[in-house]
């Protein structure tokens, strides 16, 4: 089969398309004719060899897909070759097939098309796992979400408007956050021109917000704690501004503070299948009534991969971009 290969770690031009060997499939995993991937932050971290593939997992980029079911193991019940079908993967979606354990696949959402399915399952379990089956967001409460373009955010904002709870986004221009409106969005921040902290106390009158979805990191850290409201809960899932900072800690125990971060690629089979479980459960339902839509900003072929890592890197996409095979 054909994959792309990080032929050494570096910029988008070591992504090249090569010959490779088909998967193969253990007892309890499916083999996927891929359709379609989409890239996450992730892998352009891999890319660069600071995020190696969890041990076992393939070593292709690519944390998730849409396609074909081409075969099954043994102890597979569920699924069958012809099968329609979206998958959460520990690595391997920039290819034309990829070996999947039985409880990551998803059947493809009804009213999404096969290559758009591609878009949801990393959003949808990371967003799903840490905002609501961790932090509990529930309804009437309040919600910030950093990077409310991206493909997390875009995801994010209508699954939370779904469950009835108050939005706020950061973003870095006027054209991303007419973008995060359009979405659902009740309160939209341009963090280059303003405050965030700020107009968050200014819009909550001096509460804060219930909870914080941070990609972050380090340099956010000491703002979304003052950003908080009493109980409120920091969810960190990223550090795109870095691992280390000086924070005054008083605010968390004066206002019962939680902070929380967890990834999802390095979780068992078992965590993520419960994960994979629960989305199918609560997220699917959304995404067939159209409350929940993909969204896209542009396709690929599989050979302009490195294409598409630069549109990413250059931060001008809203939602996801998509890999066609």
């Amino acid at each position: 089969m054909k994959a792309v290969v990080i032929t050494s770690p570096g910029g988008p031009e070591v992504l090249q398309i090569q010959q490779v060997e088909d998967p193969q499939i253990k007892e309890d995993e499916v083999l996927i004719k891929i359709a379609a991937t989409a890239l996450n932050r992730a892998d352009t971290l891999q890319r660069q060899g600071k995020y190696p593939p969890p041990k076992g997992d393939s070593e292709y980029p690519g944390l998730e897909c849409s396609g074909t079911v081409e075969a099954v193991g043994k102890d597979v019940t569920r699924w069958k070759i012809g099968d329609l079908v979206c998958a959460l993967i520990g690595g391997g979606g920039y290819a034309e097939k990829v070996a999947v354990p039985t409880g990551q696949v998803l059947p493809v959402p009804s009213g999404v098309s096969l290559q758009d399915a591609a878009s949801f399952p990393e959003v949808a379990c990371t967003v799903w796992s840490t905002v609501f089956m961790t932090s509990k967001l529930s309804s009437g409460e309040t919600f910030l979400i950093h990077g409310g373009s991206s493909g997390i955010g875009t995801f994010s904002i209508q699954m939370a408007k779904c469950l009835g709870v108050k939005i706020f986004v950061t973003a870095g221009s006027e054209e991303k956050l007419v973008a995060c409106k359009e979405l659902g969005a009740d309160v939209c921040i341009n963090y280059k021109t303003e405050d965030f902290v700020t107009r968050i106390k200014e819009e909550t009158g001096g509460k804060g917000v219930d909870v914080i979805l941070d990609n972050i990191g380090g340099s956010y850290f000491q703002q979304n704690l003052d950003s908080l409201n009493v109980d409120g809960r920091l969810f960190i899932i990223g550090f795109m501004g870095g691992t280390v900072t000086q924070v005054n800690l008083a605010g968390l125990l004066a206002r019962r503070l939680t902070v929380q971060a967890a990834g999802l690629r390095s979780r068992s089979a078992k965590n993520k299948a419960q994960i994979v479980r629960e989305v199918e459960k609560n997220v699917w339902p959304a995404i067939a009534a159209g409350k929940v839509k993909p969204v896209v900003y542009k396709y690929f072929p599989l050979a302009e991969a490195a294409e598409a890592h630069q549109l990413m890197e250059s931060s001008k996409h809203i939602g996801k971009i998509l890999l066609t095979v």
